[in-house]
């Protein structure tokens, strides 16, 4: 067993669950300004207050396993994305504040100031993230140490920029499909037309992301000749996509959200192809890059995290599992919600 890759596997399983789950708790904040009235308001929060702290921990697993598996990639994505990810910071704690503190007060400043953070913060966060990837794939100026020798202009490149808007894109058609499932009466209506516009906007991004990224980075398909199986990815993502407007068409929302989620499945899965075996390539010199193998921790480490992970992602699972079963159905407005 190659550790090294069996951890590389363990870590797009932990980023595509965080993309998965916690994608649609960001597109219900991206779509959010389309709620019209205060009791809107508080449905779209309420629909996601009970499980977006919980979706939360396959992020902060994610870095955690990063750090410990692979220390010198985790230090320098840091280093080069250091202002990003403060911005990203911020925009996690303003997000989780501002949907525990909207209505401690009724005045109209005090819900206004914190649905424009929960809404700003919910698109920040996609953005960053789209960004991080982006750059992943593009690559940054790193030197021989591992180091990062850039500025922001090596972070902020059109092509992450491109990557960054069709994360929200993605994010925004997640969560639109997700309100669909969790509300009723005329706003399910209103949400089943947003449901149209979200899936246009995200195959507008998808296909001149597609584009570009074919044009821009051919290596990201080198892998491919490789692994002719990863093809069958690109099958599967390619159904899945167009599952989500016919699912929509025949008015059976749980299959489009399904498709929504194998959809960013497909997605982070091909990325990993796409990067495999790197981390992080070095736009200076391609030997310089960080691979699963020089970026990593040592075997006995790796193998003690990995038994650790077999114990402790059932866990994980089983929790969340149980948070989405005991908070099934539909969200209705009451004094308690959010």
């Amino acid at each position: 067993m190659d550790m090294h890759v069996i951890w590389f596997i363990l870590l797009g399983f932990l980023l595509a669950g965080y993309g998965m789950l916690d994608g649609f708790d960001l597109g219900v904040g991206i779509v959010y300004p389309f709620a019209r009235t205060d009791d809107e308001r508080r449905i779209f929060m309420h629909s996601i207050g009970p499980v977006w702290d919980g979706n939360e921990v396959w992020l902060v697993t994610f870095g955690g396993a990063l750090f410990a598996a692979f220390p010198n990639a985790y230090a320098a994505a840091f280093s080069g994305f250091y202002l990003p990810f403060m911005a990203l910071l911020c925009a996690l704690i303003f997000r989780g504040v501002s949907l525990e503190f909207r209505n401690k007060h009724p005045h109209k400043l005090w819900k206004l100031f914190w649905d424009l953070a929960f809404s700003l913060s919910s698109i920040g966060i996609a953005f960053v993230f789209g960004v991080a990837v982006g750059d992943t794939i593009l690559g940054l100026p790193v030197e021989s140490h591992g180091d990062f020798i850039g500025t922001l202009n090596d972070v902020f490149k059109p092509y992450a920029l491109l990557i960054g808007l069709f994360s929200v894109a993605v994010c925004a058609m997640h969560g639109s499909i997700y309100l669909y499932l969790k509300t009723e009466g005329e706003l399910q209506n209103r949400l089943h037309s947003l449901m149209w516009k979200t899936f246009g906007v995200f195959l507008i991004f998808y296909m001149i992301s597609t584009v570009v990224t074919l044009i821009t980075i051919p290596s990201s398909i080198a892998n491919f000749q490789h692994f002719p199986w990863a093809w069958a990815i690109v099958i599967l993502n390619i159904l899945s996509i167009a599952n989500i407007p016919r699912s929509i068409f025949m008015n059976q929302p749980g299959y489009a959200f399904l498709s929504s989620c194998a959809t960013i499945l497909g997605l982070t899965s091909l990325f990993g192809v796409a990067l495999f075996p790197n981390l992080l390539r070095s736009t200076v010199q391609e030997s310089w890059s960080l691979t699963i193998y020089n970026a990593s921790s040592s075997e006995t480490t790796l193998w003690i995290m990995f038994w650790i992970a077999l114990m402790g992602i059932p866990f994980v699972m089983t929790y969340t599992a149980i948070v989405y079963w005991v908070f099934r159905g539909k969200v209705k407005r009451e004094e308690v919600t959010y």
